[in-house]
């Protein structure tokens, strides 16, 4: 192997997951060894138990490091949540050059500026993420370096949370102890792991449904055009489940993964669930239409919230690739369906690309973030020499 192996770690509300990673001599990454367990002390995708949270990842790292062999000094760490925001900042600058012809260090200038974004003092930039170049406000451009102008522009995509949560999960793993090398948002690693060139070029949305949350991240013409984070995930679906029925949320799981659909008009073929008797709850005989119906109330809203988000945003215009899910809300059954109409484009189930050595159980569409992170980790590695975590500024997209 020509490099040292990446460990990439997602602690999501539903379960930790670690990953290994070495890269072959051919270019290949090889997954070498993972671990994972359900989650304790996180809800929405943040941490409110922080000696539990990391008494959990101690026990996923440790599984991770026996299944490959690797002694694990470092990770590099994803990070979400409802705070979790995007903006699109516009730096512009003068062209100085007596031709008008813009150079590497207009370039460099242009950019600087449009990172120096006016934020409240809590939040923290986590990535910035260049888009379009234009040239006097007009012509936009891709690579400007040595054409001419008077004035040059940017639009940057800038990732921004609280810094005081971003600080709690870091402490979780250096609790451990544990080095974090680098930090990157869920949604953009998800994105890196399932999208192929072609799907970015032509504009396409992927939907990340966690847990606790649900993260998005929009491509056009093979640009981050917009990203952001909902509060809410599969988690509130049980919750609805079982506030429904008056059962308890461990059936109410059950029930989601194994009987319901978000699709309310899915064919029925058995028309009634029983359930048994548990803990303090009777048992209870359900429609399962009824479960469809609470099901699909709660992923219509969530879909329907992004959609008016990238409306907002003015980008769905330009998606040509339809719509990617991934994440553990990806298996709900009949999710493909509901976004489809929901967006009004084909959508799919995305699966972590690039990658190899990863059993069939452990390709599906909720292992995309943490096999983004690895794949973003020997990317940097291939790209140019970085020093470990300074602040907060872990620009990982923005190349």
């Amino acid at each position: 192997m020509a490099n040292a192996p990446v460990v990439g770690l997602e602690i999501g509300t539903t379960k930790v997951i670690a990953l290994v990673g070495e890269l072959r001599d051919d270019g290949v990454i090889m997954i070498t060894g993972i671990g994972e367990r359900p989650s304790t002390g996180v809800r929405k995708g943040e941490i409110i138990d922080i000696e539990n949270a990391a008494l959990c990842v101690k026990s996923v790292l440790a599984m991770a490091e026996e299944r490959s062999n690797v002694a694990i000094r470092e990770v590099l760490l994803a990070v979400s949540g409802g705070h979790v925001q995007g903006l699109v900042n516009r730096g512009t600058v003068p062209v100085f050059d007596k031709d008008g012809e813009i150079s590497r260090e207009d370039l460099d200038e242009v950019m600087e500026v449009a990172k120096a974004v006016n934020l409240p003092p809590e939040r923290e930039i986590l990535h910035t993420i260049s888009q379009y170049y234009y040239i006097d406000n007009d012509q936009r451009v891709i690579n400007p370096e040595g054409m001419q102008g008077a004035q040059l522009s940017v639009d940057m995509l800038v990732i921004h949370g609280v810094r005081n949560r971003l600080n709690n999960t870091v402490r979780v793993v250096r609790n451990i102890p544990v080095d974090v090398h680098d930090v990157a948002a869920s949604g953009l690693c998800s994105a890196l792991s399932v999208l192929t060139a072609e799907q970015k070029k032509s504009g396409v949305v992927v939907i990340d449904l966690g847990g606790g949350k649900t993260d998005y991240v929009v491509y056009a013409d093979g640009v981050v055009a917009s990203a952001g984070v909902l509060g809410v995930g599969g988690d509130h679906v049980t919750n609805d489940i079982a506030l429904g029925f008056s059962i308890p949320t461990a059936q109410a799981e059950v029930l989601k993964r194994e009987s319901g659909s978000v699709n309310a008009k899915a064919a029925v073929r058995v028309p009634t669930v029983t359930l048994p008797a548990e803990g303090g709850f009777p048992g209870r005989t359900l429609a399962v239409r009824s479960l469809n119906l609470i099901m699909h109330a709660r992923m219509d809203e969530v879909l329907a919230m992004i959609k008016r988000r990238l409306e907002k945003d003015d980008v769905l215009h330009q998606v040509g690739a339809g719509v990617v899910l991934t994440g553990g809300g990806a298996h709900m059954a009949g999710i493909v369906e509901l976004a489809e109409a929901v967006f009004g484009l084909p959508c799919a189930i995305g699966k972590p690309r690039n990658v190899s050595g990863l059993a069939a159980a452990m390709s599906g569409p909720e292992y995309a973030t943490v096999s983004g992170l690895v794949q973003y980790g020997f990317k940097t590695v291939k790209e140019q020499a970085r020093p470990p975590l300074s602040g907060w500024l872990g620009r990982i997209f923005s190349r």
